[in-house]
């Protein structure tokens, strides 16, 4: 397997650009803030991530921006290993469907990007993985 030798500093320093839907990004934010106590490693992920995000409408976001309810498909860079997703609100996450939450370290570094763009996560025992997006199917 193959890791990463980046720091977590270096790969925000080059993160793509972010674009989120204005009709869920108080909802995101609200989700984020209600989770701090609990999850806060995502939820100041995803609370980073909506700051430094264009909002805008449904209609002026890129056709290839993951939203809540797009399918994703994307490549683990560590490992190589090809995986396809349904993004979706904590609520609707079941992982035997492939419905990954928003509130997951690969949900919270999703949200926004596009296809092609590479990101970093960070798994829940602390490595800091990449991963890229190689398809978008809006919902």
């Amino acid at each position: 397997m193959q890791t990463t030798t980046k720091t977590l500093t270096e790969t925000q320093s080059h993160d793509p650009a972010v674009f989120i839907d204005q009709t869920i990004a108080d909802q995101l934010e609200n989700l984020a803030r209600a989770n701090i106590g609990r999850n806060p490693i995502v939820a100041n992920r995803l609370l980073d991530e909506i700051d430094r995000a264009v909002i805008a409408t449904r209609s002026e976001l890129p056709p290839d921006a993951i939203t809540i309810g797009s399918e994703v498909t994307f490549r683990d860079n560590a490992t190589g290993g090809m995986q396809t997703i349904i993004l979706v609100m904590p609520t609707e996450a079941d992982i035997s469907t492939q419905r990954i939450s928003v509130m997951t370290p690969v949900g919270a570094a999703l949200i926004g990007i596009r296809k092609g763009e590479t990101i970093w996560w960070q798994t829940p025992d602390g490595e800091v993985r990449e991963l890229t997006v190689h398809d978008v199917v809006a919902p």
